[in-house]
């Protein structure tokens, strides 16, 4: 039995990590500075929504092998230490270099030798280098290994269990307790360099950011010229396995594939110019909506509202969704805009009843399954998505 402490252990990467190292017998404890979360995931109860995640958190806590703490002294009592914080970007879209500089002055006097570190979110190019070399210049005797998480958000234990995990050492050593650690997850180890696994990570969310942007384009594409995208998207992957992948359009956002976009081309001397040009599709698809629904309804007398404004379909995480962008833009232009969401509690948020019974326009910012069978009356649905039944994606 390992005993392992996660640095901010009560998040959507955290959390579901904590409680399958708990289901494979290690004892695991769930650092974070959230006081209400660590109370709540204390007494059985997921702050989030994760598939199979409720059963099994009673379950650890029972058994006495998972718990969530406050207290930074338990990095002290642990074999290795798993880090949850990830590289944010400044208001100028620049990567935030100090973020683990703070984190191991934070921490660093709570570690000790023969410990394991392990830098679990995504993390600028080099990082996890630069934190080895600099614990080795204190002689700190730590190990240090990259391991990425590669999960979505709400089926995170499960994809734990089921994807091969990416585990890049510092050193040999490093390396193979990094791998003896992870094999109790998963059956596939993947071993890289820590520059090569970083990079591994940033590709793969901008390849998606990408996609997305790629299928954005052609949707605005498409209704300029009054086309059905979707007709059209059909007849390019219907029994057509090389465009199996071909993604619908909606909008790109979350805290993952905006960020990592900017931190890869940050690292690429911002020379990034397919990463560049992603970014200006998927922000600017908010605006291309409301510009191209404004030539269809005047919205100026109109009271207008939003359903979905989590960042993706059936989810909690409200994080950088651009279905905000969306409600600052309708502010400007509809006399009144009404926003509601399942998934959500938020200040700004209303009943959906109350955003069905008063809006005379709406627009589908997140595809909630729910929406499939919404009746939305004789009200006008802006839908690009194509979430809902009468939903219009040819605007």
């Amino acid at each position: 039995m390992t005993k392992i402490v996660i640095i901010g252990g009560c998040g959507h990467v955290g959390l579901p990590l904590g409680l399958a190292f708990a289901k494979a017998g290690h004892q695991v404890v769930g650092l974070d500075i959230d006081a209400k979360k660590v109370e709540q995931t204390n007494q059985g109860k997921m702050p989030f929504d994760d598939r199979g995640a409720d059963a099994l958190l009673k379950e650890v806590l029972a058994k006495g092998t998972f718990r969530c703490s406050l207290d930074a002294s338990v990095v002290a009592q642990s074999e290795v230490v798993v880090t949850i914080i990830g590289t944010p970007l400044d208001e100028h879209l620049n990567p935030r270099f100090e973020v683990y500089k703070h984190l191991l002055d934070h921490h660093r006097h709570h570690m000790r030798a023969g410990q394991l570190l392990i830098l679990r979110s995504t993390v600028y190019p080099g990082t996890t280098q630069r934190v080895w070399q600099g614990l080795e210049q204190e002689q700190a005797g730590i190990d240090v290994a990259f391991c990425p998480e590669r999960v979505a958000e709400g089926v995170a234990l499960e994809e734990i269990g089921t994807l091969p995990q990416i585990v890049a050492g510092t050193t040999p050593r490093a390396q193979q307790r990094a791998e003896d650690l992870f094999r109790c997850l998963t059956k596939s180890v993947i071993a890289l360099r820590p520059l090569e696994a970083e990079l591994a990570k940033l590709f793969t969310n901008s390849w998606r950011y990408i996609q997305f942007a790629t299928t954005n384009q052609f949707y605005m594409m498409a209704n300029d010229f009054g086309a059905d995208f979707y007709a059209i998207h059909r007849a390019m992957t219907e029994d057509y396995p090389r465009a199996k992948g071909f993604p619908r359009p909606g909008f790109a956002a979350g805290p993952c594939l905006f960020k990592d976009t900017m931190q890869l081309s940050t690292f690429d001397n911002n020379a990034f110019f397919l990463g560049h040009a992603a970014m200006l599709v998927n922000e600017g698809l908010p605006n291309y909506v409301v510009r191209r629904a404004s030539q269809r309804w005047d919205m100026r007398d109109m009271t207008v509202g939003i359903l979905g404004m989590s960042f993706k379909a059936d989810s909690d995480d409200p994080r950088d969704s651009l279905s905000f962008k969306l409600r600052k833009i309708l502010l400007a232009e509809a006399r009144e805009v009404l926003c509601a969401d399942p998934f959500l509690t938020d200040p700004r948020l209303v009943s959906q009843s109350e955003v069905l019974s008063r809006a005379q326009l709406l627009f589908i910012g997140a595809p909630h399954s729910a929406y499939r069978i919404l009746d939305t009356g004789d009200v006008p649905v802006v839908d690009i998505w194509k979430a809902t039944k009468k939903g219009i994606s040819v605007l």
